[in-house]
Protein backbone atom coordinates (compact mmCIF):
# COMPACT_ATOMS: atom_id res chain seq x y z
CA UNK A 1 0.00 0.00 0.00
CA UNK A 2 1.21 3.59 -0.84
CA UNK A 3 1.11 6.83 1.64
CA UNK A 4 2.46 9.61 2.92
CA UNK A 5 4.44 9.69 6.18
CA UNK A 6 2.55 12.55 8.48
CA UNK A 7 4.46 12.14 11.57
CA UNK A 8 8.15 11.17 12.76
CA UNK A 9 8.47 9.16 16.16
CA UNK A 10 11.19 7.92 17.91
CA UNK A 11 12.99 4.60 17.30
CA UNK A 12 12.55 4.95 13.66
CA UNK A 13 8.84 4.74 14.14
CA UNK A 14 6.43 6.70 11.19
CA UNK A 15 2.56 7.62 11.45
CA UNK A 16 1.94 7.03 7.84
CA UNK A 17 -1.59 8.43 5.85
CA UNK A 18 -2.22 5.48 3.59
CA UNK A 19 -4.03 6.75 -0.06
CA UNK A 20 -7.13 4.70 1.27
CA UNK A 21 -7.59 7.31 4.17
CA UNK A 22 -6.14 4.72 6.89
CA UNK A 23 -3.43 5.84 9.15
CA UNK A 24 -1.24 3.30 10.26
CA UNK A 25 1.76 3.32 12.32
CA UNK A 26 5.02 1.94 10.55
CA UNK A 27 8.78 1.29 11.49
CA UNK A 28 11.17 1.33 8.94
CA UNK A 29 12.63 -2.02 6.96
CA UNK A 30 16.06 -3.49 8.06
CA UNK A 31 17.10 -2.98 4.14
CA UNK A 32 16.75 0.71 4.58
CA UNK A 33 17.84 1.33 7.67
CA UNK A 34 21.62 -0.73 6.29
CA UNK A 35 20.99 1.64 3.40
CA UNK A 36 21.19 4.76 5.24
CA UNK A 37 17.64 5.49 3.51
CA UNK A 38 16.35 8.68 5.40
CA UNK A 39 12.59 9.61 5.70
CA UNK A 40 10.71 13.07 6.18
CA UNK A 41 7.14 13.95 6.80
CA UNK A 42 5.79 14.48 3.44
CA UNK A 43 7.64 11.51 2.02
CA UNK A 44 5.62 8.76 -0.14
CA UNK A 45 6.26 5.05 0.54
CA UNK A 46 5.24 1.97 0.28
CA UNK A 47 3.80 0.39 2.69
CA UNK A 48 3.78 -3.64 3.84
CA UNK A 49 0.86 -4.29 6.66
CA UNK A 50 0.62 -7.24 8.67
CA UNK A 51 -2.35 -9.18 8.81
CA UNK A 52 -2.72 -9.84 12.39
CA UNK A 53 -3.14 -5.88 13.08
CA UNK A 54 -4.26 -3.54 9.94
CA UNK A 55 -2.74 -0.67 12.30
CA UNK A 56 0.92 -1.55 11.60
CA UNK A 57 3.41 -1.92 9.36
CA UNK A 58 6.77 -1.84 7.63
CA UNK A 59 8.30 0.80 5.33
CA UNK A 60 9.80 -0.91 3.04
CA UNK A 61 10.50 1.81 -0.56
CA UNK A 62 10.78 5.85 -0.72
CA UNK A 63 9.12 7.02 -3.90
CA UNK A 64 11.60 8.96 -5.58
CA UNK A 65 10.23 12.66 -6.97
CA UNK A 66 11.86 14.11 -9.86
CA UNK A 67 12.38 18.29 -10.34
CA UNK A 68 8.94 18.44 -11.71
CA UNK A 69 7.70 17.28 -8.28
CA UNK A 70 6.69 14.01 -9.77
CA UNK A 71 6.78 10.56 -8.65
CA UNK A 72 8.85 8.39 -10.93
CA UNK A 73 6.63 5.66 -11.87
CA UNK A 74 8.65 2.03 -11.61
CA UNK A 75 8.17 -0.97 -12.71
CA UNK A 76 8.01 -3.98 -10.68
CA UNK A 77 9.97 -6.14 -13.05
CA UNK A 78 13.33 -5.09 -11.47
Amino acid sequence: MEGTIVEALPNAMFRVQLDNGFKVLAHVSGKMRKNFIRLVPGDRVVVELTVYDLTRGRIVYRKKIDAKGEEEILDDEE
